[in-house]
């Protein structure tokens, strides 16, 4: 019964999104008016039929209906109820059904929200109702979450292992939000581009989408890293993977994207480049789902689908590219231009730092995509890895400390601040007390992490002290804590690098190790039997020079429906590093292969991010209860 009531609402939401499509652009064309609380009708009624969709396939989960393809591929009786609801988008199915809702509650959210005149959010409606039937149709046409299987199973082939993490439960669902959420910021661009003139004053009114999209996508992927670094047991958090960049391309010109629109609001008007980014960062989230759906690569985070899936997304790119771009060009001459006064101000800054964050993206756009291109090309097969990404972002990320570090001292728009010379001095000192600190207290000096802790330094000190001297200190707040938090984060990566280390032992139950100034004492393995898997857990103890002991109980997990083994590392934290220990491949009868790690920084890279997520939710507070801009042309 959930099932075809469910596969019903899918219908549903197709059709009423198609035939809201269709009215709006009939009226659109015709010039008529006084059908927007029909649409409003609509987007709430579409909102609510998807929202009861996904919770039946989530019930059809939790009750192991195993009458469904979907449910028998990802489910299994045996499997903990909190993954079984996180197995209902944890596939290619219920994720893009889940694509379906987060449109449709976006298009409900504008329908409530916006507060501008009634023709502007018609179109704004209009583009999301159009957005939402395309992938509502693709959804039930070629990925039907309420498919049934064509034979009976009695047992559930169980969710994939590397998935039945608790970060896996919201790390997908926090990237759809978004990336969907981008669309909203398109539909607001797009209509105003397509109005009778020009609406240039959108983005008064997409700030706070824009930053509940990006504070939401930097959640998702700091939780994919922190998932990846405690769950697949290679003790990193970052590999350059091609599915980690999908979802870094978005991010990054959604960065980009918040500083056009700071040069926005003092323009009193969107600029081109406010449009061609908010243009992008949605065409790059489809560019990333793309990716992911269209098996055309393999990752531990890629679904194994029919390409052919992949050539529907691929289309639908193309068209929202060309058609959105197409309107920019034609439109242009009516956008406002930016001018600056002076290169030696904090607009120019901003200036930099949107093409800083461009070029980063082409490095990796290129990285990612340049080997997938060549392979279909049928020129053969290409490597890009870590040293390509690593070699060319490094620098960028020097570059962008360094003009965060003196745009403090900077006016808005011409010359220093008043504080400059007290600001400069009082940085001085702190930045040689650091280095040298730095310098006397550790055992092996890194150049690299020496200029990107003086820099960092830099950043935080003449930010507190911006603070400091500001009138309005709620107002920039959430500014500072982001290159706060970027600095933060920036420092622990390249600690992460340079000072971490790792090696291997044979390790036999009693046996002691020492090495690099650290005894390892292994005692044993236990077996443990868990909810859907077996596990052998090894105890291992950690003795550091300062005397400190840490114990230690890394698991290899054996999962019988999937035939599976899944290394669990056992990590310890402290404020420097993170010792991690992972228990490797039986060796003998008793010996047993352990890998010991030292990940150096790592908790600058969780708490950076974490000012970073702070931030925009600051920014969305300083926005509640201001004033739209484009009343004016209701």
């Amino acid at each position: 019964m959930e099932a075809e009531l469910g596969f019903f609402l899918l219908i549903l939401v197709a059709v009423a999104s198609t035939c809201a499509t269709l009215l709006h652009w009939v009226c659109f064309t015709l010039r008529k008016k006084g059908v927007l609380p029909h649409q409003t009708a609509t987007s709430h009624i579409i909102s609510l039929a998807s929202l009861v969709c996904l919770a039946l396939l989530i019930v059809c989960f939790i009750q192991d209906n195993f009458a469904l393809e979907y449910v028998v591929t990802h489910s299994n009786s045996q499997l903990p109820i909190a993954f079984k609801i996180a197995a209902a988008w944890g596939g290619h199915q219920g994720s893009m059904l889940f694509w379906v809702v987060t449109l449709s509650l976006w298009a409900s959210f504008i329908a409530i929200k916006s507060p501008v005149c009634t023709q502007y959010t018609g179109d704004c409606l209009g583009i999301m109702n159009l957005l939402i039937a395309i992938f509502a149709w693709f959804t039930l046409t070629t990925s039907n979450p309420f498919e049934y299987a064509q034979t009976l199973a009695l047992e559930g082939r169980d969710l994939n292992p590397m998935l039945q993490d608790i970060g896996l439960i919201i790390h997908p669902p926090l990237l759809y939000l978004g990336y969907v959420g981008y669309a909203a910021i398109l539909a607001f661009a797009l209509a105003a581009l397509l109005a009778k003139r020009p609406i240039n004053e959108w983005y008064g009114v997409a700030r706070s989408a824009a930053f509940f999209a990006w504070g939401t996508l930097t959640i998702g992927i700091l939780i994919g890293a922190w998932w990846a670094y405690n769950e697949l047991g290679w003790g990193g958090w970052w590999f350059w993977d091609p599915v980690e960049n999908a979802s870094l391309l978005p991010w990054l010109m959604g960065t980009a994207l918040l500083h056009s629109g700071v040069l926005s609001k003092r323009n009193k008007g969107a600029i081109w480049s406010t449009y061609a980014l908010a243009f992008a960062t949605f065409s790059l989230s489809i560019l990333g789902t793309f990716v992911v759906r269209s098996g055309v690569l393999t990752s531990v985070h890629a679904f194994a689908v029919d390409p052919t899936k992949g050539v529907v997304l691929l289309a639908v790119l193309s068209v929202l590219v060309v058609v959105t771009f197409g309107v920019l060009i034609v439109r242009g001459l009516h956008i406002p231009r930016f001018t600056l006064d002076s290169l030696i101000s904090r607009a120019y800054m901003v200036y930099i730092a949107i093409g800083l964050l461009v070029v980063c993206m082409a490095i990796v756009f290129l990285g990612t995509f340049y080997p997938m291109l060549y392979q279909l090309l049928g020129l053969g097969n290409i490597s890009v890895g870590a040293p390509y990404f690593n070699s060319l972002v490094f620098p960028l990320t020097l570059l962008a400390l360094t003009f965060l570090a003196f745009m403090p001292v900077l006016k808005w728009t011409k010359g220093a601040s008043p504080h400059a010379v007290k600001t400069i001095g009082f940085v001085g000192i702190h930045v040689i007390a650091v280095s040298t600190i730095f310098v006397f207290t550790t055992k092996e000096l890194h150049i690299t992490t020496l200029i990107t802790l003086v820099l960092a330094t830099w950043v935080v000190v003449s930010h507190l002290l911006l603070l400091f001297y500001a009138e309005n200190k709620s107002k920039l707040m959430p500014m500072l804590l982001a290159h706060i938090g970027f600095a933060l984060a920036a420092s622990g990566a390249v600690f992460n690098s340079d000072y971490s280390y790792e090696y291997n032992l044979r390790a036999e139950p009693g046996s002691s190790y020492q090495k690099a100034g650290i005894t390892v004492d292994y005692h044993g393995i236990e077996w443990l039997v868990g909810p859907n898997y077996t596990a052998e857990q090894g105890s291992v103890d950690l003795y550091l020079e300062s005397g400190k002991a840490l114990n230690f109980q890394p698991e290899k997990r054996h999962y019988p429906v999937r035939v599976m083994n899944m290394t669990e590392p056992a990590i310890r934290s402290l404020w420097h590093g993170d010792y991690y220990i992972t228990l490797g491949d039986k060796l003998d009868n008793s010996a047993y292969a352990i890998k010991v790690q030292y990940r150096a920084g790592i908790w600058w890279i969780w708490f950076g991010g974490a000012l970073i997520v702070i931030s925009a939710l600051g920014s969305m507070m300083n926005l509640r209860g201001k004033g739209n801009e484009i009343e004016k042309y209701a």
